[in-house]
């Protein structure tokens, strides 16, 4: 069956999203993961003539997701060197930004990227097939130590010490190279009531580390809080509990770290007014149509 981009990746959260962009139809925004699309085109729908969209995505294959639009300029990149292209197109404000943080469905459904416990696969996990490093480089090559930490830091496994011990003992027999010759080697270490949400978690944190994802989402949310204008709209979406974390701490003080400063009058100087305390998450509906989304929380904030 050919691939479309719906089939790629069906956009979570995307009136909630897009409407919290508060879209002029002449301004300028960017998405800074394109994947399928659904988010941009949204966005497209509200422009007008002299509306601008600029679109990150690192992932060859989201490519073939483009669409015709004069509007629309798609930015090969990560998403982290956002201040950079926005300059290289000399835009030095933007209206809004908005970002899905969540791997898209085709990534899990595609066997041979290595992203999925269901699939065996080689085990890559690159976002960006450019890039050298793959997961099994990480797992055969790091130590015993930076492999607990990814894996206790990045999955919040307990157990992270005993799986990194058991992985560099494995390693030492033969390479670890495919999703099954990793999950032979960690399995023994998961309860069978929560082993899928461990395993989950596992090949999360080793996700993140082969992408950078962490560093890159600092670097972009601060790159966001240079160039997005006074009025201007950050739109993040969430999967899990440390990039949330991050997207809100931008949100409340300004840094990645949550670290609070305050005038000469005690007054707190952040760059961003959150629109709501409470985050938004998906319809019910929309959790049974689209179970990646179960996990999502929607941050909104305006630039001061």
């Amino acid at each position: 069956m050919a691939m479309t981009a719906e089939s790629y990746h069906v956009p979570v959260l995307l009136k909630e999203s897009v409407d919290g962009l508060s879209i002029k139809p002449d301004g300028i925004y960017v998405d800074v993961t394109y994947g399928g699309g659904g988010h941009s085109k949204e966005i497209l729908t509200r422009l007008g003539l002299k509306g601008r969209l600029f679109s990150f995505d690192q992932d060859a294959d989201a490519e073939q997701n483009i669409v015709d639009d004069e509007r629309l300029t798609f930015v090969r990149s990560n998403f982290r060197y956002l201040v950079n292209w926005m300059r290289y197109y000399g835009v030095e404000q933007i209206d809004g930004l908005l970002g899905d943080l969540g791997v898209s469905s085709h990534h899990f459904d595609d066997a041979e990227r290595g992203f999925s416990f269901r699939f065996e696969a080689p085990l890559d996990m690159r976002m960006n097939k450019r890039a050298t490093i793959t997961a099994a480089d990480i797992v055969n090559k790091a130590d015993e130590k930076q492999l607990a930490d990814i894996f206790y830091l990045y999955g919040e496994l307990k157990s992270a010490r005993r799986i990194a011990a058991a992985i560099v003992k494995e390693r030492t027999q033969k390479p670890i190279l495919t999703t099954k010759d990793f999950i032979d080697a960690v399995e023994p270490f998961f309860k069978r009531e929560s082993e899928k949400k461990d395993m989950a978690r596992l090949f999360q944190a080793l996700r993140i580390e082969v992408n950078h994802e962490m560093d890159a989402l600092r670097q972009m949310l601060n790159g966001a809080t240079q160039i997005i204008k006074p009025g201007g709209r950050l739109v993040i979406i969430t999967y899990h509990s440390l990039e949330d974390r991050i997207v809100k701490n931008v949100m409340k003080a300004g840094n990645p770290e949550g670290t609070v400063n305050q005038d000469f009058f005690g007054r707190i100087e952040a760059p961003f007014t959150p629109l709501s305390n409470k985050v938004i998450t998906p319809t019910p509906d929309e959790q049974m149509r689209n179970p990646r989304s179960r996990s999502a929380k929607l941050r909104i904030a305006t630039r001061k």
